[in-house]
């Protein structure tokens, strides 16, 4: 709908607060036709992070069924997949799974490692974390900012999967609600995380990890990539134009500042919804019919279309 015209959705409060940011993992691709169906046919292949043969992986549809479909291959249940990278087996944020995959990428599924229990007394309102989730139903921390309280508490790490806290299992909830819990957590009090750690192969023990920066990762590899999309088939297209890439980047970041998420997936979607439109009221009423569930508030449509337009221009480094 036109900007400033309201009706949008009650519930979904708008939340500045950057006590704890949440960044969405892009939920992996439902495969579809591109061209004469050629995503449906897509072959992937596989191993767990921690060491296995190699397995193929093909045929999937939606983000839950790509998490069956490698447990499978392994005979594992698809809840012990906490999330995968692509083209190596670390624990490398940089390198998760995203918003698009390679043709010829190889993925590396982490599973549900050691448990491990944590106190820890709330002395400052922001905790340093970002929390990302798999679009399967696993939220998990992607960065610990350097110097901050969880920076601190050498015990939680990078790719930790946040199981309960307090007591109260957040298992199976999205990034932004485990973000919004941690959030209201009242400063001067001791709360207590349980975290499930990624399996290492004892070879593999590295030193902990506060996390990639946004600026360094790649949104795809290869000429050709899967596009992974929250609703609606997964398709076969040309990587994103260093134009479209550097737009993503910005809308990520205003995301960020306006929703206390990140959320690569939903930039993608919301540059696509902006490719062709002429105003920012043809983009309000475009982000309204496929993402109106998120309520945007009017000025970030209006900074969204900002940058969308600085990019088109070169403004943005």
């Amino acid at each position: 709908m036109p900007l400033g015209l309201g009706n949008k959705k009650k519930g979904k409060a708008k939340d500045t607060s950057k006590l704890v940011d949440s960044e969405a993992a892009a939920p992996p691709p439902a495969a579809a036709p591109a061209g004469a169906g050629s995503a449906s046919r897509l072959q992937f292949h596989a191993q767990l992070a921690h060491g296995s043969p190699t397995g193929r992986v093909e045929g999937f549809g939606s983000a839950r069924e790509l998490y069956a479909k490698v447990a499978e291959a392994f005979g594992i249940a698809p809840a012990e997949i906490m999330f995968c990278t692509l083209n190596t087996h670390k624990v490398d944020m940089d390198k998760l799974l995203g918003a698009q995959i390679g043709l010829e990428d190889f993925i590396f599924a982490h599973i549900k490692g050691k448990r491990k229990e944590v106190e820890v007394l709330k002395s400052d309102d922001m905790l340093g974390l970002t929390v990302t989730d798999n679009g399967a139903g696993c939220a998990f921390i992607k960065r610990i900012k350097e110097g901050s309280l969880m920076d601190q508490i050498k015990m939680i790490c990078v790719g930790d999967h946040i199981e309960s806290i307090n007591g109260r299992d957040v298992s199976d909830c999205r990034h932004y609600e485990v973000a919004k819990m941690l959030k209201d957590l009242e400063k001067g009090q001791v709360f207590k995380l349980q975290l499930i750690e990624p399996r290492k192969a004892f070879e593999e023990i590295e030193p902990r990890s506060t996390g990639g920066t946004l600026t360094e990762a790649k949104i795809s590899r290869g000429r050709e990539t899967l596009r992974l999309r929250t609703k609606g088939p997964a398709t076969v297209e040309e990587m994103p134009s260093e134009v479209e890439e550097k737009a993503i980047k910005k809308v990520d970041e205003l995301l960020e500042t306006y929703m206390g998420i990140r959320d690569i997936e939903l930039a993608a979607t919301m540059v696509e919804a902006g490719r062709d439109k002429k105003n920012p009221d043809e983009f309000a009423v475009a982000l309204d019919e496929t993402l109106g569930d998120f309520a945007f508030p009017d000025e970030f449509v209006f900074d969204v279309w900002g940058a969308i337009g600085d990019a088109k221009q070169g403004r943005l480094e």
